[in-house]
């Protein structure tokens, strides 16, 4: 259970010393956005994204309103591209629209 004095130490160190979280991360696991073609794996891959993170950020400004802590940077990992792309991609520019899909979902 926390006691007044530290309750009153966290408050100084947003207050005065401008304490915030650094980052938040969500980790998103693409290995089952394999898939044969790569346009299917770069569909698998945005609407996978999209939909697991798309209240990635509104979650992280409630937690700043709750909390009274700013947090800085919302972001996600995934798992590397080259496990996802192994099997559909024939050259860079497959892994390119690999990267154009992430782009899309980042947005």
């Amino acid at each position: 259970m926390l006691n007044i004095m530290e309750v009153h130490e966290t408050n100084k160190m947003i207050e005065q010393e401008k304490l915030d979280v650094r980052t938040i991360t969500m980790g998103i696991s693409l290995l089952d956005c394999a898939a044969d073609d790569v346009d299917e794996v770069c569909e698998n891959v945005y609407n996978k994204i999209t939909t697991y993170a798309k209240d990635l950020v509104s979650t992280g400004k409630a937690i700043e309103r709750d909390y009274g802590i700013p947090i800085v940077n919302k972001r996600i990992t995934v798992t590397p591209i080259s496990l996802v792309g192994a099997s559909s991609c024939k050259s860079s520019d497959d892994f390119v629209k690999i990267a154009h899909a992430l782009d899309r979902a980042a947005k």
